[in-house]
């Protein structure tokens, strides 16, 4: 049996053992920010106005909600596609909750009470919830099997909609204060704690995530069964015998699943990249609880692969269209990337968990990429419409048939936007951390703060324009007349020459441009660990600190191994990744050069894309004569913008790696042209 499991087993005193083992840092919760910035503070707004009420009221039209109304009946037929679909009414809740506690609304707040209710109706008494075979046990859903948990390792997604709704229960009570959806949760667990564990059922949970939200439900309880649960499910993989190891389809060597060796001798990121990510985050959550080593040593290997061999410069993760997954080591085609939204969410939970491991600004690095590029790209500025997946390149107004060129307001299986309704009013909770007397910035968003420190009440206050500008200032507003305490602004690895913390992105030049800090006004020479400046000292009310980052264009070039980018590079300017789209290059963006030294300038365009700051250059352009029979290169200005921001103007061609010289002429890139309609 597995240490952290033989650990957990042993535990009399659940609560006493909480206090010795835990994350040596831990967030600061997100009802203790108020961001007030221009660029986040806003998108909250929009999820809150537009997102939530477009997924409740999508959820209405799908049928979502009915499922429940039926499995209340006990009667009809499941409405819907796939058994998990349940989880979008939880997820829908979870961000509802979290802007409750933001933006406070009578009739939103009596809406989630209304599908709450709807939600406990639906369960079976023993705590059983799973409309997908509770609407007709005769007759569930054919992924589910005839009995209970038959297929969870497969395809019955039972315990997947146990630990979405785990965290949206602990979610809506954190927020709200309220215990009805906790309440549900809580018989659902205990149920499932009853079923699974030593001397009982066994299973490697098929679509991770009732680990992470059975953690949660321990923290708000302290129930040492939760936790020993989620312990046991991490052990339970890597054990099933109907897999064949020397079998490369990943399905039959239960790679796909994580499921193909036991979690503390996996190394790589592997498989469904969703599932994956869930899993790691569930394994930093145990091994924080419990302390074992060889856990956390395995999820520490699993995070450098990741990084160093599998994440796109974007941040997205998951190449591979075909199962959702992470391809091989470099595996990182551009036009086939398939990066589902929900595997940027995902990340970001994996990284905040290992940063509240080690405390190295590395990986709140990684987080920032994902969040600033490969997340937000996930959801239309009109916050109504979403990508599933998140292409690196779109050629000629199409795609491959995986690729998806333009957005879509709903999708069938629409797991990414509900997990995005979810996050994005949790996003408070990511800017700061602390440790005692060791306070983190971690992201740089206006707003202020509330913290205890030494038993004593502080106030930061941040003012900057961040993304677009590297003015960062934070003002420190003590209840008394000082306050003494440690602040750690983090310097960001691209302000320090450092693409990526690894060798997979490096930027072709290193830059000169220094990072200056002063305090009240005066220059200070601080101690730089583990990529954060550490400002240690007394502080008085409305003592500043202000960081200048620089802010230079730069162009990133990609590891030699990763094919599909060599002799490419890609542009950056502070945490965001930049693309050349249709709409501001005369139509086409796939004959763009951009050869080395070549000068870029930023441009404000507040009138562009719900305000942007634009990047242009002059840069040659493959042109085709008018006979279509020879080709040259003419100069060009090139506009790019945001990541984030493309596919919300229309459908076109769209480039994120640029070729710095024509080495070759793909002669079959352009389509055929459509043959005459007769009659």
């Amino acid at each position: 049996m597995p240490k952290f499991l033989v650990l957990l087993l042993a535990l009399g005193a659940p609560a006493a053992y909480a206090q010795r083992l835990d994350y040596p840092i831990q967030a600061v919760p997100f009802t203790q920010v108020k961001l007030m910035d221009d660029f986040w503070q806003p998108r909250l707004r929009t999820n809150t106005d537009v997102t939530i009420p477009a997924s409740f009221q999508r959820c209405e039209a799908t049928n979502r909600v009915k499922n429940f109304e039926m499995a209340a009946a006990h009667q009809g037929k499941f409405a819907t596609t796939y058994p998990f679909d349940d989880t979008d009414i939880y997820k829908t809740i979870e961000g509802a909750s979290y802007s409750l506690s933001l933006y406070p609304d009578t009739k939103l707040q009596a809406y989630v009470d209304q599908l709450i209710a709807k939600v406990a109706a639906a369960q079976e008494p023993d705590g059983y919830l799973y409309t997908a075979r509770t609407i007709d046990p005769a007759h569930p859903h054919a992924w589910a099997g005839q009995q209970r948990w038959e297929k969870e390792r497969e395809l019955s997604h039972e315990l997947y909609n146990a630990g979405h709704l785990y965290e949206a229960a602990v979610a809506h009570y954190q927020a709200t204060g309220q215990r009805n959806f906790l309440d549900i949760a809580l018989k659902n667990a205990d149920l499932v704690c009853s079923v699974f564990g030593p001397g009982r059922r066994s299973v490697a949970p098929g679509h991770e995530i009732v680990e992470m939200g059975l953690v949660k439900l321990y923290r708000v309880t302290g129930k040492p069964e939760y936790l020993q649960t989620a312990a046991f499910f991490l052990a339970a993989r890597g054990h099933y015998p109907g897999y064949d190891p020397q079998s490369p389809d990943t399905w039959k060597n239960g790679s796909y699943w994580q499921d193909d060796r036991p979690v503390v001798a996996q190394r790589a990121a592997e498989g469904h990249a969703v599932r994956a990510e869930y899993l790691y985050s569930a394994m930093a959550d145990v091994a924080a609880l419990t302390g074992d080593r060889p856990l956390l040593a395995a999820v520490d290997s699993i995070w450098n692969n990741l990084v160093a061999k599998k994440m796109y410069v974007t941040g997205g993760t998951g190449a591979v269209p075909a199962g959702e997954r992470f391809g091989a080591d470099y595996e990182l085609p551009n036009a086939t990337a398939y990066n589902e939204t929900c595997a940027s969410v995902a990340d970001v939970f994996w990284n905040q968990r290992m940063f509240q491991l080690h405390g190295e600004a590395k990986y709140v690095d990684v987080l920032e990429k994902v969040l600033y590029n490969g997340l937000i790209s996930g959801v239309g500025l009109d916050g109504k419409s979403f990508f599933y997946s998140n292409a690196l390149q779109i050629k000629n107004s199409g795609g491959y048939p995986d690729t998806e060129p333009a957005r879509a307001g709903w999708f069938e299986c629409s797991c990414c936007p509900t997990n995005l309704a979810r996050f994005m009013p949790a996003l408070p909770g990511y800017v700061y951390a602390q440790r005692g007397a060791d306070v983190y910035a971690n992201l740089f968003i206006s707003g202020t703060t509330d913290l205890v420190i030494n038993k004593q009440k502080v106030r930061l206050v941040q003012q900057n324009n961040y993304p677009w500008a590297g003015d960062l200032k934070f003002t420190v507003q003590p209840a008394g007349p000082s306050a003494k305490f440690n602040l750690l602004v983090r310097i960001p690895g691209w302000a320090r020459n450092e693409a990526m913390p690894s060798d997979l992105y490096a930027f072709t030049a290193p830059s000169a441009a220094p990072v200056r800090i002063t305090v009240n006004g005066r220059p200070v020479a601080c101690e730089l660990h583990d990529g954060y400046a550490v400002l240690a000292r007394t502080w008085h009310r409305n003592d500043a600190v202000v960081v200048e980052l620089p802010m230079e264009v730069r162009t990133v070039q990609a590891n030699a191994r990763v094919r599909d980018d060599r002799g490419k590079v890609a542009l950056q300017r502070g945490p965001l990744v930049y693309c050349a789209e249709w709409a501001d290059n005369d139509g086409k963006t796939a004959n763009i050069l951009v050869p080395a030294g070549t000068a870029f300038a930023p441009v404000a365009r507040p009138d562009v894309l719900n305000g942007i700051t634009a990047l242009t250059a002059t840069v040659p352009v493959v042109r085709v004569d008018a006979a279509m029979n020879s080709i040259s290169t003419a100069p060009r200005t090139l506009t790019a913008i945001p990541y984030y921001a493309w596919a919300n103007r229309g459908k076109g061609e769209m480039t994120v790696w640029f070729p710095a010289r024509v080495t070759d002429v793909d002669l079959l890139s352009q389509p055929a042209p459509e043959a005459p309609q007769g009659k």
